[in-house]
Order: structure tokens, then sequence, then C-alpha cells
């Protein structure tokens, strides 16, 4: 299904010589500075399963072109409590990195475990807990390529982690970099269950990315992860957590997230370049 998913996407759109592929996090836009538009298309035209609705995600993919280099950017993602497999969670990843995507950027909004952030902060991930109870290359996938068991080590891209870092801080992020722990939801953490993140290590919670760096990475893709603070953990936080303030954090960093993306895109271009 993938393969052909593939071979419909390039029968149909021109994505010259790819530079990144960007995936947007809940209430994060996307957008390419000094890249066109040239096409927009829905989910259910690519992916070969039922897509549900998400506050806070736009089903769509763009393609961004300039002169012979282009850009994918994933508007919206899946997640596994959406009832989503792990296959189906990781399908934007390998559709990427099947179209010759060499980078793969994951935005997400994320609470944090560290009581002196605040919403607005970026954390580049440096590493991830997987609390998700399951696996994006369970099954067949070691049947279809190569490495069965994947090294995970270097999963984050230590140079893109340093030039994000640097890009962050240009744009006007207080940044850190971080542990993503990754839990199925949709439910928020318990605040005892945030202590536990804590004490091993963790930085910030989410409820995806995870299966998609295991899926990007076992194609070789070099990953990046930003993760948007829009609040502080259970337990931390005083207020009850919602989906509205992570929304919010999202659409109030937008001008300097676009910013940070427009310069790590000039970056990635002259290097395929």
């Amino acid at each position: 299904m993938l393969d052909q998913a593939v071979a419909r996407f390039r029968a149909r759109f021109d994505i010259g010589t790819p530079v990144a592929a960007l995936v947007a996090g809940s209430g994060i836009t996307l957008r390419a500075p000094g890249w066109e538009k040239v096409a927009e298309v829905a989910y259910p035209e690519i992916f070969p399963f039922e897509i549900h609705h998400l506050t806070g995600h736009t089903p769509t993919a763009t393609v961004w072109r300039r002169g012979s280099q282009g850009v994918l950017a994933f508007n919206g993602r899946f997640h596994l409590y959406q009832g989503y497999s792990a296959f189906e969670v990781a399908a934007i990843p390998r559709l990427a990195g099947l179209l010759g995507c060499p980078v793969y950027v994951a935005t997400n909004a994320v609470g944090c475990l560290d009581p002196d952030a605040r919403p607005g902060d970026l954390v580049v991930v440096r590493d991830h807990i997987n609390f998700q109870a399951t696996n994006a290359l369970l099954g067949e996938w070691q049947r279809w390529r190569e490495p069965i068991f994947p090294d995970m080590t270097a999963a984050y891209d230590p140079e893109l982690r340093h030039l994000a870092a640097r890009l962050a801080v240009e744009a006007g992020f207080r940044v850190q970099e971080g542990v993503y722990c990754g839990l199925l939801g949709p439910s928020y953490e318990t605040p005892a269950e945030i202590r536990m993140l804590a004490t091993l290590g963790g930085t910030v919670v989410g409820m995806s990315t995870v299966q998609e760096v295991i899926a990007a990475h076992h194609l070789g893709m070099r990953v990046l992860v930003l993760s948007l603070v829009s609040n502080l953990a259970a337990g931390i936080s005083p207020e009850p957590l919602t989906h509205t303030e992570v929304v919010e954090a999202g659409t109030a960093a937008r001008p300097r997230l676009i910013a940070l993306l427009g310069g790590l895109l000039e970056e990635l271009a002259c290097q395929r370049s």
C-alpha cells in the first residue's frame, strides 16, 4: 500500500530534489518562507486508510518548491490514541522517506517537566523514552527493509540539533535540549506519572512523534524534533490541562517557529545543492 501511495504521489506532483519533510504538531502552522506553494493535497487522497478529524491538525500535505528543490510539509499527524495503528502513524515519515526526503523535521506541542519552563519555550529533542507499548517496526516490516534491529543511539541527528538550537535563539526562543517521553494518551498524565517521568530523566511529555522517529530513522533519514512547550505538566501546573491551551501556544509561537524553520530550510537547501 505504501509503494502504491508513493507511486500515485510521484505521478501527480513534481517535488523536485527533496530537501526535507516537515510535520506539524497540535496548533502549529508550517510555512516555508521564500518557497512557492505549488500544491496542497488532502490526506484521503494520499493515505490508504480512513482519516480522522482532530482539532489543531489540518489533514493536508503541501508541496513547496524553489528552483529544482522541494519541501514536503505535512500539516497534521496521526496518533495512536485516535485509533490508528503504529503502521498508520508511521505512514507519514515512510511516505516522505520513500519519496527521497533526506531529513525529517517533526514539531510537536508538549507538556514540560521543568518547573522553570514556560509556555512558548522550545526543547530540541536529543532522545526519547517510548511508553506507547508499541513499535512502528513490529510485524512484517523486517521483511520489507533492513535492518531488522536498527540502532537508536543517534536517532536524533547531533548536527541538526546544534543547528536548530542556534536558529531557535536567533528566532527569539528560550531553548534547551531534552528527552521526549511518548505516552499513549488521550488522557493527560497524572501527577504521579509526571514525577516518575522526571525521575527517569524526561524533559517533556507528549502523545506522538516516537513512532515517526523510529520509522524515519529506520529508513535512514536524519531526524530533528522540535518540541514547543504549551504547558507545564500535571502536578507542576496549578491549572487543569486542556487541549485549548496546547493550540493557543502553537498559535502564539507561529511567527518565531516559521522564522526558525525558514533558517533551517536555507541551511538544508545549501547542503543539498
